[in-house]
């Protein structure tokens, strides 16, 4: 039977992963009594004997320093939610396979919800969601019989860099009442942030603006990329001139993969809030994602792929990250395979049985493409001569090579 904790500032929902774990560590760093309920026994299991389920710089002594401090509960029951009058929330609206946001998950995380949190509760939810989830979820639970404030509190964190940035940045708050504001601003005050007043709805529209514009410099930076190699033009060279001492482009962004949990997910939830009248997003999305595809045309129109083994180095959806969600490596692979070509993947942090060691890749491969810039791979131009080198991050240092 777990120990039921009582008297908890907060619970966080989903506790145990990338958004509600940092954010949970904050407060109890803050002198909170947290608890952290996520229905992952086997994640519950090994925060509370002190394992990060997944990398985050500065978390392992975080953690490790507050285990003994008492101020966190954890369990894998939903039962622990009774124990607090603040509830956080740290549950997205995903996208289906039309790219439609599926509200249907919302659906039953509040209904189960309702089943265990008491009258009175603060609902705080954290991770981005559709226009108009804050006030369908405050209907739903007076639908269920219940008094609750409800408010829209978005992270608006880099994995990697949760915990200085919640420590940091201002603390965006949305909701449709005074006292819904007033008791989440009193939440994240402990944090000691600036807070920002909004509507609920301005502050969803807000969370997803923010991804948005980063997907859609990311895919701007990919298009001119694009252009710039068909025109037989070292994109490396152009980039250098246009930020090269002038402010107003030192924000745009080299190539690489956009990938990941979030900026395509909510890219596509804007347009489905907007249909018919966001070309923008989509276009971005075609870029983004269409990037693993020009890259293996460019190689098989240079040399047929069939019988050529490529290796890909790194897999994460991003530097120095263990996170293999939605990474375009893996749909790099899977185009170069129907390629014909014989593909071998390595990466540092990823955890997958499919994986080979770097040397290994290495060694077989006659085609090496940087899938995730990590800085392990920076050392690796001698090794890697006599092979074809595709690396659109200039992760090698020796320039933007396709």
């Amino acid at each position: 039977m777990e120990r039921r904790p009582v008297d908890l500032d907060l619970i966080v929902v989903g506790g145990c992963g990338h958004v509600g774990l940092p954010l949970a560590l904050c407060f109890a760093e803050a002198g909170a009594r947290v608890g952290i309920y996520d229905a992952d026994a086997a994640k519950v299991e090994a925060v509370r004997c002190g394992q990060m389920p997944f990398m985050e710089r500065g978390a392992d002594a975080l953690l490790a320093r507050m285990l003994p401090s008492g101020r966190l509960s954890f369990s894998s029951s939903p039962e622990l939610i009774r124990h607090s009058k603040v509830v956080v929330m740290v549950i997205g609206t995903p996208i289906d396979e039309f790219m439609n946001p599926s509200m249907r998950v919302y659906e039953r995380a509040i209904d189960q919800l309702a089943a265990h949190v008491v009258d009175g509760a603060l609902i705080i939810l954290r991770s981005t969601v559709y226009p108009g989830t804050t006030e369908f979820v405050e209907r739903r639970l007076v639908d269920h019989g219940l008094q609750v404030d409800v408010a829209f509190c978005p992270e608006r964190i880099a994995e990697g860099y949760a915990l200085e940035e919640i420590r940091s940045l201002p603390q965006l708050i949305g909701s449709t009442t005074d006292i819904a504001f007033d008791r989440a601003s009193a939440v994240f005050q402990r944090l000691g942030v600036e807070i920002l007043r909004s509507t609920s709805k301005e502050a969803e529209l807000s969370k997803l603006f923010t991804n948005t514009w980063r997907y859609m410099k990311f895919a701007i930076a990919n298009q001119f990329f694009e252009i710039a190699n068909r025109a037989g033009v070292d994109y490396g060279r152009v980039l250098h001139a246009i930020r090269y001492h002038y402010p107003r482009a030192a924000d745009l962004p080299g190539p690489g993969f956009a990938a990941g949990p979030c900026l395509l997910k909510d890219t596509m939830q804007l347009a489905a809030f907007t249909p018919d009248h966001f070309p923008l997003g989509h276009s971005a999305m075609l870029i983004n994602e269409g990037l693993p595809a020009y890259i293996v045309d460019v190689l098989h129109h240079r040399r047929p792929l069939n019988g050529r083994t490529i290796g890909i180095l790194g897999m994460a959806f991003k530097a120095e990250s263990d996170d293999p969600r939605s990474s375009l490596s893996y749909k790099l692979k899977k185009l170069a395979a129907f390629k014909g070509a014989r593909v071998v993947c390595t990466d540092p942090y990823i955890k997958d049985p499919e994986l080979s060691s770097l040397e290994d890749v290495v060694r077989q491969a006659d085609v090496i493409i940087i899938g995730a810039p990590h800085r392990a791979y920076r050392d690796l131009q001698l090794e890697l001569e006599g092979r074809e080198i595709v690396d659109i991050w200039d992760c090698l240092g020796d320039g933007i090579r396709l």
